[in-house]
C-alpha cells in the first residue's frame, strides 16, 4: 500500500531534505522514525529537493508499507517520536502509481526578509539593514510571470533537460516587520528562487532598474543576475496535486 504524508520542518540543522552520506537530512530522520513506528524498512520519496537550511511549512512524501494504517493514530504516534523541528500533519492512502515528486503540478515558495534585528526569527528570516523599494521590486517581479527560460537564475552545471518554467505568481508584500516574496511555478531550477530574490533585492536597493529584469532573462547568463540570498529565509509553503 502507498501512503502520502504531509510534514513541516525547520531546516536549520539539516543539510536539506535528501539523504546525504556525511550529513544529517530531513529524509534520513523521517525514514528512521517511520521504520521504527511501522516495524519495517520505510523509504520515502519527497516532493522535491531543498537546500541546507531551507524550511517547509508543507512538504509531501510518499512511501510503501505492507499493511493498512490507521491514519489518525499513526500521525499521533509519529509526532511522539519525531524531533521538535519536524511535524507530521496528515496521512492518506493513495493509488500505488502516485508519485509525490512527479505528480505535483505546482509549488509555492516564500522568502522572508526582516529590517529589524530579532533574535526570535534569526533562523527563519534574512536581516537586511535599510528599506527596500517594494513597488520597484513588484514591477520587476511581474516580468517573471509566464512560461520562460530561467537559465540566468539556475545553478551552473545542473543536470536538467531544459530551463523552461511556468511562473504563475511572483510578488512582494509587507507583513509587520518583514517583507515576504511569494512565487509559484510548475517547477523550479536549483537555486532559482534564491537567485531571483537576490536580483530583486538589487532592484529594491536601486542598483538595478525594474526593466533590467528582461535584459537579465534574455542573457541566459547566471553572472548577469544578482547573488543568491542565504537559504535560511526560504520556505516551501504549498504543493498542488491534481
Amino acid at each position: 500500500m502507498r501512503y502520502l504524508l504531509e510534514i513541516a520542518f525547520k531546516g536549520t540543522r539539516y543539510h536539506g531534505w535528501q539523504i546525504q552520506h556525511n550529513a544529517l537530512s530531513v529524509q534520513e530522520v523521517v525514514n528512521e522514525k517511520l521504520s521504527i513506528l511501522l516495524g519495517e524498512n520505510i523509504e520515502t520519496l519527497g516532493c522535491g529537493r531543498t537546500d541546507t537550511g531551507v524550511h517547509a511549512t508543507s512538504y509531501f512524501v510518499h512511501f510503501d508499507v505492507a499493511k493498512k494504517l490507521d491514519e489518525e493514530k499513526h500521525i499521533f504516534k509519529l509526532n511522539q517520536i519525531l524531533p521538535d523541528d519536524i511535524a507530521a500533519y496528515q496521512l492518506k492512502e493513495v493509488h500505488t502509481e502516485f508519485n509525490a515528486r512527479f505528480d505535483a503540478t505546482s509549488r509555492t515558495y516564500e522568502y522572508h526578509i526582516t529590517h529589524q534585528p530579532n533574535p526570535f526569527i534569526t533562523d527563519t528570516a534574512w536581516y537586511q539593514y535599510g528599506s527596500l523599494d517594494l513597488a520597484a521590486m513588484n514591477e520587476a517581479a511581474k516580468l517573471l510571470i509566464g512560461k520562460k527560460d530561467f537559465e540566468c537564475f539556475s545553478k551552473v552545471h545542473t543536470q536538467v533537460n531544459n530551463f523552461i518554467c511556468d511562473i504563475t505568481e511572483a510578488y512582494w508584500k509587507q507583513e509587520n516587520e518583514k517583507v515576504i516574496f511569494t512565487i509559484t511555478a510548475n517547477r523550479f531550477l536549483r537555486n532559482m528562487v534564491r537567485a531571483i530574490v537576490g536580483t530583486l533585492v538589487e532592484v529594491g536597493r536601486g542598483k538595478l532598474q525594474p526593466e533590467d529584469m528582461q535584459r537579465i532573462l534574455d542573457s541566459k547568463d547566471r553572472s548577469s543576475a544578482g547573488q543568491s540570498v542565504p537559504a535560511h529565509g526560504l520556505f516551501l509553503t504549498k504543493i498542488i496535486y491534481p
